[in-house]
C-alpha cells in the first residue's frame, strides 16, 4: 500500500497495551502506511492502563492476548469500567478460536492475528465508524430525551419535568418529613414587549431572563419555563424564611435588568406565588393551581412582588372561589345552562325611532332556577382565559335567535340593531374574525344590523389587536360600539387611534348626573368629544326619568337602563329552538 501524503493522513489517538516495544512499533508502522496519523501510549500492566484512561480520551485500543500478570480480558474490563465507547481490538501471536469469541462476548470489537496485519487498517476503519455511528445515536437519543423534559426556547426544565420533580417532592415530603418549596412567576408586561417589538425579541428576553435567575438560586434547585412567561421553581430542603430570602433576591435582580432591543430599553417586573410542601398531602395539581393563585395575588396587590399561599387567606379563598366557577362554567357550557336575555335601548329624544336596538346579555340559570348574572362569573372566565368559548357561544346562539326570528327580513333595511359585547381574549385570537364572518354567512345575517362591544379598557390595553380587529370588523360592514367609556381616564386621546360608531357612556357617571355636577360634566364632555368625532352616544343606568330628562338636555342620542326597559329572555318559542342545538 502506498504511503499517503501527510496532509491526507487521519489523527488516531492510540492506546497500545503491549509488552512488546517491537511488536507496538510494527502496529504503529501498520497503521500509518494505512493513512493513520498516530499519536499512541503504550502501556503493559493493569495500573498503567487504568492511569491512561483516566488521564485522556482515546480512539482505540489495541491490546495483546497474553501478557506477563495480565490479560486481554482484564484490559477489557477496565475499559467497559471507565464508562467510554473505545473499539477494543485483540492483536495477538496465538489465541484460541474458543478464547477469542468469549473476548468478542465480553466486548472485544475483532482479533487479529500478528501474522496478518493487513486486516488491521480495514478493521480500525470499519470499527470507528461504527463508534461515531454509534456516538450519533447516541446524541440523537440524547437530544429526543432532552427534548421530552426540557422547554426548547430556553433550554430550562418543562412542565412535565417540573410536574415530575414535584411529586417526587410530595412523596419525600410524606416520608421522609422533608420541606419543600415551590416558586411560580409571572412575568409583568411581558406582553408590552411581545407587542411593541415582536414575538423575536420577546423569545430573546425569556432565554436572557433563564440564565439570569441562576444567578440567585442554588444549583439543586429546578427552575422550568411553564409557558409563555411563566417559570416554575422547586426549592428542595429548603424553609419558607429561605424561599423568601431567594423570592426578594430574584425581584432585586428583575428590578437592576434593563432589557434591550433595536437600541431600546425595557424595565420588566415579576410576580411570584410562594406555596409550601409540607405534608399536607396535596396533589401536583393542587400545588400548582395555589401558586398561581397566589402569584395572581401578588399582581392584584401591584405587581414586581411576592404573595405567600396560606390556608386561612380570605382573599386567597376567593381565588379558589374564582376556580371553582372555571369548572361551573364548562359545565354549564356543556348542560346549556346559560341563556341570553335582551335589553331594549332607546332614543333620548321624542323622535321616532328609526331602529329597534337590542342589547344582548349572557345570563347562568343556577340549581335552583335562579338568575346568575355575569358579575359572579365573568371575572373568573377572564382570569382562566374561558371568554373566548363564552363569545362564541353568545354569537351563535344570538345569530340562531335573530335568523329564527327575522327569517328573510334579515336585510340591509332591516329596522333592527343589536349589540353583543367582545372580551378582550376574543381580540387577541385570529381565529375569531374569521368565525364571526362565517356564523354571519351561514345564519345568512346581514352584517349591519350587528354592533359588537369592546369595553374602553379592553380596546386600550390591547391597542393594535383592537384596531386591526375594528376595522376589519367595520370592512366587514359590522358596526362598533366602545363600551363604559371614560373609564380609561385617557379616553379622548385614543379616540383618534380607534374607529368606532358609537361611544357607551360608563353608567357610574350617568346614575349620579342629577346630584353630582362632575358626573354630569363628564358625561358632557364625552357627548360633546363624540359629536366632534362623529360618533353617537348611549349612556348606560339609567335608572329613572331625571336621569334621562337630563340626558335629554344634554344631548345624549340613546339611553339604556332598567328605568327604561328590564332585561327579558328571549322569546321562548327560539331560546327553545337554540337549547336543542
Amino acid at each position: 500500500m502506498n504511503r499517503p501524503w501527510a496532509d491526507d493522513m487521519q489523527p488516531l489517538s492510540l492506546l497500545l497495551v503491549e509488552d512488546s516495544e517491537d511488536d507496538a512499533l510494527l502496529l504503529v508502522r501498520e497503521l500509518k502506511r494505512g493513512g493513520y496519523d498516530v499519536t499512541f501510549t503504550r502501556v503493559y500492566d493493569q495500573e498503567s492502563l487504568q492511569q491512561a484512561l483516566d488521564d485522556e480520551n482515546w480512539d482505540l485500543v489495541i491490546t495483546d492476548h497474553n501478557l506477563p500478570g495480565f490479560s486481554s480480558d482484564q484490559a477489557i474490563m477496565s475499559i467497559k469500567d471507565c464508562g467510554r465507547d473505545i473499539p477494543v481490538i485483540i492483536v495477538s501471536g496465538s489465541i484460541g478460536e474458543d478464547i477469542a469469541v468469549a473476548a468478542m462476548k465480553m466486548g472485544a470489537h475483532d482479533y487479529i492475528m500478528k501474522n496478518n496485519l493487513p486486516r488491521l487498517v480495514p478493521a480500525i476503519e470499519r470499527e470507528l465508524r461504527e463508534a461515531e455511528n454509534r456516538r450519533d445515536s447516541r446524541r440523537a437519543q440524547d437530544t429526543i430525551h432532552h427534548m421530552a423534559y426540557h422547554d426548547a426556547l430556553t433550554g430550562l426544565a418543562n412542565r412535565h419535568e417540573f410536574e415530575n420533580r414535584l411529586q417526587l417532592a410530595i412523596e419525600s415530603t410524606d416520608s421522609e418529613g422533608l420541606e419543600h418549596i415551590v416558586i411560580y412567576l409571572d412575568l409583568d408586561q411581558f406582553k408590552i414587549i411581545n407587542d411593541t417589538c415582536g414575538h423575536h425579541a420577546g423569545d430573546e428576553l425569556l432565554r436572557q431572563l433563564a440564565v439570569l435567575f441562576r444567578e440567585v438560586i442554588r444549583e439543586s434547585d429546578c427552575l422550568a419555563r411553564l409557558g409563555g412567561d411563566e417559570f416554575g421553581l422547586l426549592l428542595e430542603h429548603c424553609s419558607l424564611t429561605r424561599a423568601e430570602h431567594i423570592a426578594q433576591d430574584i425581584l432585586h435582580l428583575i428590578r437592576d435588568f434593563r432589557y434591550t432591543w433595536d437600541g431600546r430599553n425595557f424595565a420588566i417586573g415579576v410576580s411570584m406565588g410562594l406555596v409550601a410542601i409540607d405534608g399536607a398531602d396535596k396533589s401536583v395539581s393542587d400545588l400548582l393551581r395555589s401558586a398561581d393563585i397566589a402569584c395572581y395575588m401578588a399582581k392584584d396587590k401591584g405587581r414586581s412582588r411576592y404573595h405567600i399561599y396560606r390556608i386561612d387567606d380570605k382573599e386567597l379563598a376567593l381565588r379558589h372561589g374564582e376556580m371553582e366557577w372555571v369548572s361551573r362554567i364548562h359545565n354549564a357550557l356543556e348542560d346549556e345552562q346559560f341563556i341570553l336575555q335582551k335589553q331594549q335601548i332607546v332614543p333620548v329624544g321624542s323622535a321616532q325611532p328609526e331602529f329597534q336596538r337590542y342589547e344582548f346579555l349572557i345570563r347562568l340559570r343556577g340549581t335552583d332556577d335562579e338568575m346568575i348574572y355575569p358579575g359572579s362569573f365573568i371575572p373568573a372566565a377572564e382570569r382562566y382565559n374561558l371568554m373566548p368559548k363564552l363569545d362564541r357561544w353568545v354569537i351563535k346562539t344570538a345569530f340562531t335567535y335573530l335568523a329564527d326570528a327575522l327569517g328573510k327580513e334579515s336585510t340591509s333595511d332591516n329596522p333592527h340593531q343589536f349589540f353583543i359585547n367582545l372580551s378582550g381574549a376574543s381580540l387577541g385570537d385570529k381565529a375569531f374574525f374569521d368565525y364571526i364572518e362565517q356564523q354571519l354567512s351561514f345564519f345568512s345575517l346581514h352584517p349591519g344590523m350587528i354592533c359588537f362591544e369592546i369595553t374602553e379598557t379592553v380596546a386600550i390595553a390591547n391597542m393594535l389587536e383592537s384596531v386591526d380587529f375594528i376595522k376589519g370588523i367595520r370592512a366587514a360592514g359590522c358596526k362598533i360600539a366602545l363600551d363604559d367609556f371614560g373609564s380609561g381616564l385617557s379616553s379622548f386621546s385614543y379616540l383618534k387611534a380607534i374607529p368606532a360608531d358609537f361611544l357607551k357612556i360608563d353608567g357610574n357617571f350617568v346614575r349620579d348626573i342629577t346630584v353630582d355636577r362632575m358626573d354630569r360634566a363628564i358625561v358632557e364632555s364625552i357627548n360633546q368629544i363624540a359629536r366632534v368625532a362623529g360618533l353617537d352616544t348611549i349612556a348606560e343606568f339609567v335608572e329613572n326619568r331625571a336621569i334621562l330628562d337630563e340626558l335629554r338636555i344634554i344631548g345624549v342620542d340613546y339611553a339604556q337602563g332598567f328605568g327604561l326597559h328590564k332585561p327579558v329572555p328571549l322569546d321562548d318559542i327560539y331560546q327553545s329552538r337554540i337549547q336543542a342545538l
